[in-house]
């Protein structure tokens, strides 16, 4: 039990009535009345809290939550007094968010019970433990509060962002994927293998209509073409220093994986094999390219326990390990970053070779930050600098996919926040233009 400070108040409000009667007598016991008044209606509020137990509170989110996105949490709370009571509710959260300010008031009636809903964002992936759920009640006096410790603790994993997953799934359903950035693709040819004539539906290619099927049936039908399919897509994670940076408190590394997942969801949805290989100074993880049923549940525990390092990434073990792991010819989605031109030509053989054996799409970042300084107007001298540097810095970067084309090497730029969709349209354009073998 706890005296509120609206009790502390109260009371002083008493002792200086009763001060004042030094000055003026009727307030003497004007003072010692209300201080009785007050002292026998926290003995009745602290005798109407005593009732045992009569506090329930449970929380319910998901087992494991999704890196980067909103995550549900549901508090419920029920009250077993037999009369209306105020309740003030506070969450332990995991450490790693550093939320103190987890505050819920409630007022509820005699055996009533409601739900409190908030959202957590987490940024790493790990293990994340939640405390108790406290709960304080009062009263309509507001005098006497009493806390309860609720609930258990429980640890919660962090995994990369499925929940796109689910958000993209429930688009393509709906035909409304351009809600979530994916574009439509124009095939640019099609694959010499014919599957079926169908009935002709709205959005058809007019071009793929069979007059000869149309004439028989007296209504428009069309050619279906079956796309390539069980190519091999390898999602390629550079674990080294260079994936520390973050933006919006997620590294490029978290922004990679999230990237990794989704490619990899789409891919075996196009019936493409998906696979996933990590580097840092040596070859990391191999998962084989496959599009059984289980192999989206292997990629998502693979990239769950993944981290970066501080030490130089190995494009030569990258090189072997690829050579010794891969024996047909696979699109490679490298996730990396360079820092300019040098830092480049130092892996570009090693580049080169993965590209003469395998297809190879090279992703790394713009930095929003310096693009955001460089279109500023600079006013001193030394802003004038800093805009060259920022200036120079991006021109380097735009040069680098310039060189790596006249390497033959395809190549994004883009920024981590729209790194999902880039990459994804990317590998349905290669899809439709049948680049990936």
């Amino acid at each position: 039990m706890f005296l509120t400070r609206r009790f502390f108040l109260l009371l002083s409000l008493c002792i200086l009535s009763i001060a004042a009667g030094y000055w003026w007598w009727p307030l003497f016991n004007t003072g010692r009345w209300l201080l009785l008044l007050l002292l026998l209606t926290t003995t009745v509020e602290w005798a109407m809290l005593r009732t045992s137990r009569a506090i329930k509170a449970v929380r319910s989110c998901s087992p494991r939550f999704s890196n980067g996105d909103d995550n549900p949490v549901r508090i419920s709370v029920f009250s077993d007094y037999p009369f209306g009571i105020k309740a003030g509710i506070i969450d332990e959260a995991p450490l790693q968010f550093q939320q103190r300010d987890i505050w819920f008031e409630l007022t509820l009636k005699p055996h009533e019970g409601k739900d409190v809903v908030y959202t957590l964002r987490p940024v790493k992936r790990g293990v994340y433990s939640f405390g108790y759920i406290r709960v304080f009640v009062s009263t309509f006096l507001q005098l006497v509060q009493r806390r309860y410790t609720l609930g258990q603790e429980e640890n919660i994993k962090v995994y990369p962002s499925y929940l796109m997953l689910k958000r993209y799934e429930l688009l393509a359903i709906n035909d409304r994927l351009t809600e979530f950035g994916i574009k439509k693709i124009r095939k640019a040819g099609q694959s010499m293998e014919f599957e079926q004539i169908r009935d002709y539906v709205e959005n058809d290619d007019y071009r793929q209509i069979n007059w000869t099927a149309t004439a028989r049936r007296a209504q428009l039908m069309v050619n279906v073409w079956q796309a390539e399919r069980s190519q091999q897509v390898f999602c390629v994670i550079d674990m080294g220093r260079v994936m520390q940076q973050s933006w919006k408190g997620m590294t490029l590394l978290d922004y990679s994986i999230n990237a990794s997942l989704m490619l990899s969801y789409v891919a075996v949805h196009k019936e493409d094999k998906a696979g996933l290989v990590t580097f840092s100074d040596h070859f990391r993880t191999f998962v084989p390219a496959s599009r059984h049923q289980g192999q989206m549940n292997i990629i998502l525990e693979s990239l769950y326990s993944q981290h970066t390092s501080f030490l130089e990434s190995d494009f030569s073990a990258l090189a072997i390990g690829l050579n010794q792991h891969i024996d047909k010819r696979s699109l490679l989605v490298l996730f990396t970053n360079f820092t300019g031109m040098k830092s480049m030509r130092r892996q570009l053989p090693f580049l080169r070779q993965m590209n003469t054996r395998n297809r190879l799409l090279l992703v790394f970042f713009e930095d929003e930050e310096i693009k955001e300084f460089a279109a500023r107007q600079p006013k001193t001298t030394e802003e004038y600098y800093q805009n060259v540097m920022a200036t120079r810095y991006i021109y380097d970067q735009h040069t680098l996919v310039g060189a790596l084309r006249q390497q033959g090497i395809m190549s994004i730029i883009t920024t981590p926040e729209h790194l999902t969709v880039d990459v994804v349209n990317k590998y349905l354009e290669m899809k439709a233009r049948q680049l990936i073998g």
